[in-house]
């Protein structure tokens, strides 16, 4: 018995020997940073700024992969099952605080099977749309969608995303229910409406700036309390006919719940200093945003910002009546 014994507690000494050793040598291989949409869209931009500061941080390579679908929660369900070892991280928007009340079925849990490491950026949307499309400011906008309701298309990356909360607000707002399209991404779906295939959308600065810099849509109005620095000239949709309107998109870095104390210190570590790196503030100003302050980029920040942001719109969510399988 006793013999049993003391081998057990060797054997529990050598594992945490092992583990800590681990957490030391990590990270030892590629990280896999998990972005839940499709690649070319608003997320995945800032995701390929962070990784690609933050591989030189960590000295190893810090790759995206995409892995859209189901407004994000196909990503997140992948992350919240793998390895709780630093080699997945999960970058997310917003939609992390809105799957729990807009998926009946959700297979993991927003808060409980993740890590919090640290928030990114928030992000201003702005309404957009076709190049040829006849209104030409954003009161006209608002009148021509309520007009022809059954003919204007809404494109947004799927039910929970940043572009669908967005589009859900605004037509509770104008009180009129409009054809909505969705996609796997904004990144497909902005192809889809610079060739004309549907009529507008409402997305990240992120993904819009350099569209709406280059004359390839229109732009009528961004959804912050403030004009934007990069688009001055785009009006407030309080200022254009819609006040109240407000609308941010925030951006937070996630593990699998499990992973290691000494792993996510790392990477909050490397996740701060992306904050700061030069060319990381300098791209996030051309897409019309930039890094939050350090003591949001921190695990204690994200966790508590992400649980007020669930209990902000599940109220919201559930008076629209908007809900997915």
């Amino acid at each position: 018995m006793g013999t049993k014994f003391l081998k057990t507690i060797v054997g529990l000494a050598l594992c945490a020997s092992s583990f800590a050793y681990a957490d030391a040598a990590y990270p030892n291989k590629t990280i896999t940073m998990v972005v839940p949409f499709a690649a070319g869209g608003p997320t995945d931009t800032v995701a390929r700024l962070v990784a690609q500061s933050m591989t030189g941080t960590l000295k190893q390579t810090v790759i995206v992969e995409n892995v859209g679908g189901a407004g994000g929660t196909i990503g997140a369900a992948r992350v919240a099952k793998s390895a709780p070892d630093g080699y997945t991280v999960f970058l997310h928007h917003i939609g992390q605080s809105t799957a729990p009340t807009l998926y009946r079925k959700l297979s993991y849990n927003a808060v409980d099977d993740f890590e919090p490491v640290g928030l990114i950026t928030d992000v201003p949307m702005t309404f957009i749309a076709r190049g040829d499309f006849p209104a030409k400011d954003f009161k006209e906008f608002v009148a021509y969608v309520k007009a022809n309701k059954s003919k204007v298309t809404y494109a947004n990356a799927g039910v929970g995303s940043a572009s669908h909360l967005c589009g859900m607000l605004f037509m509770t707002a104008i009180d009129t229910e409009l054809t909505t399209v969705p996609y796997k991404g904004t990144g497909p779906a902005m192809n889809d409406l610079l060739g004309g295939q549907v009529d507008f959308m409402c997305d990240q600065t992120t993904n819009t700036t350099s569209q709406i810099k280059g004359g390839k849509v229109k732009a009528y109005a961004v959804t912050t309390k403030t004009r934007v620095p990069s688009l001055p000239n785009i009006p407030t949709a309080a200022e254009a006919g819609l006040p109240g309107f407000e609308v941010a998109v925030w951006h937070g870095l996630y593990a699998p719940k499990g992973t290691p104390k000494p792993v996510i210190q790392k990477l909050e570590a490397a996740l701060q200093i992306a904050l700061k790196d030069p060319t990381v503030k300098q791209r996030f100003a051309d897409l019309g945003t930039e890094p939050v302050s350090s003591d949001r980029a921190t695990p204690e920040a994200l966790r508590a910002f992400l649980k007020s942001e669930i209990a902000k719109w599940a109220p919201i969510i559930k008076k629209a009546g908007v809900y997915a399988d």
